[in-house]
């Protein structure tokens, strides 16, 4: 099983306002989680990953910090959790494609060999999915309710 998610979206608006949402802590947390991000290297920040009771899952602190900030083309930051997840790196490469952007994005470095990390991959995947889409609806909303 390959480690990585690799995510890719295309988006009508320019990169500027695609890296704003990945780097504004109020529009950041709209779509992910509670954080107290800054887009700075070596800013070290946490994400509040809410308890859900109908999967059991008791909510959790990621702990991260900003190792690559280069507006608005590239954000890679370090996640870490207990257990499979507890090394991994994040990433968003925003390219421009036409008018808009092409967001590729990766989560890596999941250890699989540990006791639950098929588990924890696939939950990621999931949480991933789930948030890259309201990403895709809260630009598509900022778009629309800009004047």
């Amino acid at each position: 099983m390959n480690n990585i998610i690799r995510r890719e979206l295309l988006f009508p608006q320019p990169p500027e306002q695609v890296w704003q949402a990945i780097t504004d802590r109020a529009t950041l947390a709209e779509w992910m989680y509670p954080n107290d991000f800054e887009p700075r290297v070596g800013h070290q920040f946490t994400f509040q990953v809410p308890p859900n009771p109908k999967v059991r899952f008791d909510g959790l602190t990621v702990r991260c910090e900003v190792l690559e900030c280069e507006p608005p083309s590239r954000l890679v930051f370090s996640w870490s959790v207990a257990g499979p997840v507890a090394n991994t790196q994040v990433s968003y490469r925003l390219e421009p494609d036409g008018p808009g952007t092409r967001l590729l994005f990766e989560h890596a470095g999941f250890d699989l060999s540990q006791v639950g990390g098929d588990q924890a991959f696939k939950g990621a995947e999931y949480g991933w999915a789930r948030m890259l889409g309201q990403l895709a609806t809260v630009v598509a909303k900022r778009t629309t309710d800009a004047p």
